[in-house]
C-alpha cells in the first residue's frame, strides 16, 4: 500500500477534527428534527390510549393545524414579536450603540458594560426580574418611578403585554446586535470616509450613501440570526406572562408547549414544531440569498 500524501493526511486530520462537531449536530439537531417529523405523523400523547398505543395518522395533525385559529393567532403574535424586538428594536438600538461606541466618549467602558450586561443574565432569571419590576402595585420598581411623577400604579403586563415582552427582549438583544454591527463598521476603511468628506459629503449623506450600503451584508447576517433565534424564544416569555393575559403573548413556542405538555398532545405539538421549523428554514433561505447583495 503506497504511503499517504501530505494532502491526504491533512484531509483526514481535518475530518477527525470535525467529527466531534458532526456527532454533536447529529445528536442535538438532526435527530430531534427527524424525531419531531416522525411524531407529527402520529397521535402520540402523554395520557389516554394514544400514550400506550400510538398509531400513524398521516397528515391529520397538519390538516387540523391549518384549520386551527389559535395556531394562526400564535403565528401572528410571533410575527409582531419578532418584528418589534429583533428587526426594529434590537437592530436600531444596536446600530446606534455601535456607532456611538466607535467614537471617543467619556465613560465608554461603563456604557459598553451596561449594554453587554443583559447577556450575562439567563433568560428565565431576566424574565422573573422584569416581572418584579413591571408588576402591579405601588411597590413595583416601575410603579415607584411613575409614582415620583404623580402617575398612579399601572398593570403594565396586563394592559400592554405584547409591548412589554418586546421591550424586555429588545433589552436582552441589543448587545448581540451591537457586537455584530461593530464588526461590520470596523471593516469600513477610514480612507473611504475621508474621501467623502473631501468631496463635501455631510454626516447624513455619509451614513446613508456609504456606511449603510457597506454594512448591508452584516445587517442581513444579523437579521438571519436574530429572526431565527427570536422565533424560538420560550423561557423569557413563559417567565414573564406564560402567554397571557388570555392569548395576548402566546408566541409559537408557548403554543407548542401548551399543546404538548398542557393538552398532552405530543403528535399535534410536534406538527406545530415542524411547521415552525419549515418557516425558519424559509426565512433562512431568504436571508442567505439576500446576503449575496452587491454594494
Amino acid at each position: 500500500m503506497p504511503p499517504m500524501s501530505h494532502e491526504s493526511r491533512l484531509a483526514w486530520q481535518l475530518k477527525l477534527l470535525l467529527l466531534p462537531s458532526v456527532l454533536l449536530l447529529g445528536a442535538f439537531v438532526v435527530y430531534p428534527a427527524l424525531y419531531s417529523i416522525y411524531l407529527s405523523l402520529t397521535n402520540e400523547a402523554l395520557v389516554g390510549p394514544a400514550a400506550l398505543h400510538p398509531r400513524f395518522v398521516g397528515t391529520r395533525n397538519f390538516e387540523r393545524l391549518f384549520g386551527d385559529a389559535k395556531f394562526w393567532h400564535s403565528l401572528l403574535v410571533t410575527f409582531g414579536f419578532v418584528v418589534g424586538s429583533a428587526v426594529i428594536g434590537q437592530f436600531v438600538l444596536g446600530l446606534i450603540a455601535a456607532i456611538l461606541l466607535r467614537r471617543p466618549l467619556r465613560l465608554r467602558a461603563i456604557l459598553n458594560a451596561i449594554i453587554l450586561l443583559p447577556n450575562a443574565v439567563p433568560e428565565v432569571v431576566a424574565g422573573f426580574m422584569w416581572v418584579s419590576m413591571l408588576a402591579g402595585g405601588e411597590h413595583a420598581t416601575v410603579n415607584r418611578i411613575l409614582g415620583a411623577f404623580g402617575i398612579p400604579p399601572q398593570e403594565l403586563l396586563q394592559s400592554f403585554p405584547l409591548t412589554m415582552i418586546i421591550l424586555v427582549n429588545t433589552w436582552r438583544g441589543i448587545a448581540f446586535a451591537m457586537i455584530l454591527l461593530t464588526s461590520g463598521l470596523s471593516a469600513i476603511s477610514e480612507e473611504v470616509y475621508e474621501a467623502a468628506r473631501v468631496d463635501g459629503a455631510s454626516s447624513r449623506q455619509i451614513f446613508w450613501k456609504i456606511t449603510l450600503p457597506l454594512i448591508m451584508p452584516t445587517i442581513f447576517l444579523y437579521m438571519l440570526v436574530s429572526t431565527v433565534t427570536t422565533i424560538s424564544i420560550f423561557g423569557l416569555i413563559y417567565a414573564l406572562t406564560r402567554g397571557g393575559p388570555g392569548e395576548a403573548t402566546e408566541i409559537i413556542g408557548i403554543y407548542i408547549y401548551d399543546q404538548s405538555f398542557s393538552a398532552y398532545q405530543l403528535g399535534y405539538g410536534a406538527a406545530v414544531a415542524v411547521v415552525t421549523l419549515g418557516i425558519s428554514l424559509l426565512i433562512g433561505v431568504f436571508y442567505v440569498r439576500a446576503l449575496k447583495v452587491e454594494v
